[in-house]
Formats: C-alpha cells, sequence, structure tokens
C-alpha cells in the first residue's frame, strides 16, 4: 500500500483479497484521500501494489484539464474509453489498456502510471502530461 494511506507498507492479505481490505490493513485513508478514484472492491493479485490516490489540489478558474471530443473534463480514473478515445494520441485500443492498466492497480496516481503501457512511449507521455496537467 502506497499512497494517502495512515501505514503505508507491505501487507499479507488473504488469497482473493479484495482493495478494500488492504486499505483496512494499511489503517484507513487519510484525510486527503481521493476515494472516488479508488476501485475499493478490485480483487488483488499477489505482488500487487495498490496506490491510494490523493485529491488533486483545486484548479484555479481556467486551468488546464484536458476535455474529451465532447467537452467534458478528462480524469483517468473516471474516465471511459471513449473519453480517453478523444485526447490527442490515444486511439481505441490505447483507451483499453489504460481502463485495463486503471482496473488492475485500483486506480492510478498520475499520467506518469501510463508509461507501463505499451506503445506509450516519452513523446506520448509528455502529450498526455500537456493534455491532462500532469
Amino acid at each position: 500500500m502506497t499512497g494517502a494511506v495512515r501505514r503505508p507498507g507491505v501487507y499479507h492479505l488473504r488469497e482473493q483479497a479484495r482493495v478494500y481490505e488492504a486499505v483496512r490493513k494499511a489503517g484507513g485513508t487519510t484525510a486527503r484521500a481521493d476515494r472516488q478514484r479508488l476501485n475499493l472492491a478490485a480483487p488483488l493479485r499477489d505482488g500487487q501494489q495498490v496506490l491510494v490516490p490523493e485529491r488533486p489540489p483545486p484548479r484555479a478558474a481556467g486551468g488546464t484539464a484536458a476535455t474529451a471530443a465532447d467537452g467534458a473534463p478528462v480524469d483517468l480514473n473516471t474516465a471511459t474509453a471513449e473519453q480517453l478515445d478523444g485526447l490527442d494520441g490515444v486511439g481505441p485500443t490505447t483507451a483499453r489498456k489504460i481502463l485495463e492498466l486503471r482496473e488492475q492497480r485500483g486506480g492510478l496516481g498520475s499520467v506518469d502510471d501510463l508509461d507501463e503501457i505499451p506503445g506509450i512511449g516519452p513523446k506520448r507521455l509528455d502529450a498526455l502530461r500537456q493534455q491532462l496537467g500532469g
């Protein structure tokens, strides 16, 4: 467990445990935790690291939040495949891979987590960082 939990660390859990059990073992979330971006029901795998994301600081008016083709803001932890596909440099296949990574990890901590996805190299990661404000 890492991120916005009271006691980050490595914990032993039963087979077929869920993210909420790992959070409980780590003493629960901190006040800064963004629990809406964390899938507490996601199953855990042996050796998996769970990152509890923090709420982003409030954006000033006219901030740099990315928008999908329909004009809606895009958040990596709540975006649909269609919203992700609307970002420059992200097609349907990459959008699906982002959703799979998000599900596996129980949420994404930052745009930098996307470097684990095949096909997202340094240039595309920089472009996404600019679009997503991260």
